[in-house]
Parts: C-alpha cells; structure tokens; sequence
C-alpha cells in the first residue's frame, strides 16, 4: 500500500508497536486502503473507527479465514511469534526465543513471563498446549467449537508437549520450512483456555486473548469495539478505543470517510478512488494484494476441450482495458495464475499475446 506522508501521521503516533496501526498493518491484505488526515476526521482523538466491508464471521481467530475478520482479531489475541513489522521476519512475541533442533522436527518456545488473558488467567504453556490441541485433536473436549478450516496450517504437528508452566514443544511429523512463518498467521493466535470453557461455540462472540485491545462489545450489524489494554505486555496502545464498523456498501463506505464518520476505510472501490487520490486531507495506501483473477477451463469435454476456443477466448479478453476501466486502480496481469514474485520470471509467448486486429484463434 502506498504509504502515508509525515504530515498525515498525527491521527495515528506513535505508529510503532504502542499504537493501533501496528497491528492493522501486519494483517492488511486489500490493495487500497484510504487514512484521513487530522483536518478531515470528525471522530474523537482518543477513538479510532475503521470502515470494514462487512460484518465478521466471528471473534474466534481458529474459526475464521477473511482478512476482514483478522483485522480485528490481531488486536485482542497475540501469537507466540509475528511478522516484523512491514517484512515477513519472524520476531519474538509470546514466545521471547526458540530452539529448532538438528533435524528439524522439535521446535522449542520459551514463554514470555507475567502475561496474563484478558479475563486474568494466565498465560502459559498449557494455553498454548490448549490452543492448537483444540484445533488438530478430534478428541479435544472443545474440539466441537469448531469447525477450525484452517487447521491444515499446522496438520504437520504430531504433538504439542509442556516440559514445564514456561515451555512448549512443537513435535513435527516432519520438517517443515513454513511452520515459524505459519505461528504468525491470525491462525495461529492463542486463546483463553477458560473462556473458550466457559463460552463454548460462543467464545467467537466474546473473545479473551493477550492483545494489546480487549474485547469490549459486539453490537450486530452495527460495530464491534475493542479497549485499550492497559495491561499489555508490550508497550499499551495509545487509542483508547476502535471501533469496527461494517459498511458492506463501497459509496456508503466512501460517503461515510468523506463526511468524517471514519478514520479508515478498507478496501476502496475503484470508482471512488479519484475522489480520494486527489484530496489532500486524505492518504490512500496500496500495496500489492493476494488476490487474483482467472477463468479455469473444463479442457476434458465440451467446447474448450478445442485449443483453439481457448486460444479464442484469450485473445477475446482484453486485459488492459478490464484494469483500466473496470479496476481503476494499479493492478497487473501476469502470465501464469500465480502472485508474483511467487515464481521465478515468466513471459507470456508472443503467440498468446492479444492483439486488436486479431479476431479468431489460429
């Protein structure tokens, strides 16, 4: 995302981990996102309201898979590691160090001391030991506050052990290069063992973590509030309160960041971009997103079975035009169904290159 100018910064400081902004950036996956600057934003200094673009499945962070609803979580639960902030390193949270043996099956997590839930319980290896056991061991007796669709993150897990209140051991089926990098994910976040007992299937409704906000309300259909964590291990967050607000309408979204009803508005639509782009009491962030556009074929049977259909169908679609008409925005169209740098370079042949003047398949 397109980062934002010094002089729009002040709604926001301090940006690193004591404020909110750390941990909204650590998960942000839509290509733009639009900041108001401190002239155009109406709501309180101490309250900071994100415009979302829907409702959230739930609070639960082992239960959900849209960025839409991490980005609220990421604020009231912390993993035992995350991503350095704007890199994909791995840095120290929960967990303060690791050991990873020889032969890369046993990984060892040293807990971060004094942390205490939200609700007072402590935090420790058992929590930890709770958390992924509740996921991956059908046996669990929460694994019904499920269903976790996102479990396979860490299917490579054949046991989670705790030497001691303070240590937790990863036994891995076998070495597995991501798993650090998987820890990081909202996935791996880790949960209240006594309040997902207490809550059940509704802990995704009243969610106990460590994070640096903690749950306050859930209003349907209206917002979900998080409170500053005065308590929180690392340095506490300097707004007092976020608001989550679910605008599903993108010009209602843009009408409601124009009126300063809204500090952040994620995921802006194409057709209100100039609009922001050109305003100089707003910033617009990009960055390059995850998501990707492609048609798949049924090349067994039927009419794209033909080489030449499908070669048709290509030199139909004119890609540029659907980015600068449709998109409206910086997006690119690479040559194989892959997010680039995913994969090494690649060209598109000179063949399957659209050209105006060609009307068919050869």
């Amino acid at each position: 995302m397109i980062h934002k100018t010094e002089s729009a910064t002040s709604l926001f400081q301090p940006i690193d981990r004591s404020s909110f902004m750390r941990w909204f950036v650590t998960v942000l996956a839509v290509l733009l996102t639009v900041f108001a600057g401190p002239t155009a934003a109406q709501t309180s200094d101490e309250t900071l309201v994100i415009g979302q673009i829907a409702e959230p499945k739930s609070l639960d962070p082992q239960t959900v898979t849209a960025t839409n609803d991490f980005r609220i979580l990421v604020n009231v639960f912390d993993g035992l590691v995350r991503f350095k902030r704007g890199t994909l390193e791995v840095e120290p949270a929960l967990a303060t160090d690791w050991t990873v043996s020889d032969d890369q099956l046993t990984y060892t997590f040293n807990l971060r001391e004094d942390v205490t839930f939200h609700d007072g319980t402590p935090f420790d290896a058992e929590a930890v030991k709770f958390t992924f056991d509740r996921m991956l061991d059908p046996d669990h007796p929460q694994h019904d506050t499920g269903p976790f669709p996102l479990a396979f993150f860490f299917s490579m897990v054949e046991a989670v052990e705790t030497p001691d209140p303070m240590t937790v051991t990863f036994q891995l089926k076998e070495p597995f290069a991501p798993f650090l990098s998987n820890l990081a994910y909202p996935t791996g976040l880790i949960v209240s063992p006594s309040a997902v007992a207490e809550s059940g299937q509704g802990f995704g409704r009243t969610p106990v973590g460590t994070g640096a906000f903690r749950f306050a309300e859930w209003t349907p259909d209206e917002a979900v509030t998080l409170a500053r964590n005065a308590d929180y291990w690392d340095v506490p967050p300097s707004m007092e309160t976020v608001v989550f607000r679910p605008i599903p309408d993108g010009a209602g979204r843009a009408s409601d960041m124009l009126s300063g009803g809204i500090d952040i508005m994620a995921d802006v639509p194409p057709a209100s971009l100039a609009a922001f782009r050109d305003n100089p009491n707003f910033v617009v962030y990009q960055q390059t997103g995850p998501h990707l556009w492609f048609l798949i074929l049924n090349t067994r049977e039927g009419p794209f079975s033909d080489k030449r259909v499908r070669q048709a169908v290509n030199y139909a679609i004119d890609k540029e035009r659907l980015i600068e008409d449709v998109c409206r925005a910086p997006q690119t169209s690479p040559p194989a169904p892959f997010r680039p740098p995913s994969t090494g370079p690649m060209t598109v042949p000179s063949s399957l290159t659209r050209t105006i003047p060609r009307r068919r398949a050869s």
